[in-house]
């Protein structure tokens, strides 16, 4: 068998990623599709990393529609299997922090930031712009959509320092 030698630039993990997600991911198909990662790619430093996350969210979607998974997880034990991944996979031992940028978007999750780059001002910006043109804003609390305006005023939320 000849294996495909691939780099990042080529894009080809972006179509794992579908893949590791589609409806006829199962613990049947799974072996499958781990081998096709492994066995069919010269991988270089980035792609193996590819690889392997892409077979780990294969391996998440497949037993979360196993018959043993009690209807599906939710998201809070979704976010429970990723930090007991983050831990167990990179060894972690004391406290940390995923911070979720996308939460400057909403008014009551102020009390998790203090500061912020521009770039990711830049970012929530642009988001807030954005849903303020797509979101069904009679659906949306008067109080987010408020901070949605401040924000693609360029305002800075929540006292928040700008890094230096």
């Amino acid at each position: 068998m000849t294996r495909q030698t691939i780099t990042e630039k080529d894009g080809v993990h972006k179509e794992w990623y579908v893949q590791a997600k589609a409806d006829t991911m199962s613990m049947e198909t799974l072996p499958a599709f781990l081998a096709h990662l492994m066995n069919d790619y010269h991988h270089d430093y980035g792609t193996v990393c590819h690889a392997l996350s892409a077979g780990a969210v294969a391996t998440a979607y497949a037993m979360n529609r196993a018959e043993g998974a009690r209807g599906g997880i939710t998201g809070f034990q979704s976010g429970c299997v990723m930090w007991s991944f983050i831990k167990h996979w990179s060894d972690l031992t004391g406290p940390a922090r995923l911070v979720k940028y996308e939460d400057l978007l909403y008014p009551q999750y102020d009390h998790k930031f203090t500061d912020v780059s521009q770039e990711i001002m830049n970012w929530v910006k642009a988001e807030a712009e954005k849903k303020l043109k797509e979101e069904r804003l009679a659906n949306v609390h008067p109080d987010v959509r408020e901070h949605w305006e401040f924000l693609a005023s360029g305002g800075i939320p929540f006292g928040l320092r700008l890094e230096r």
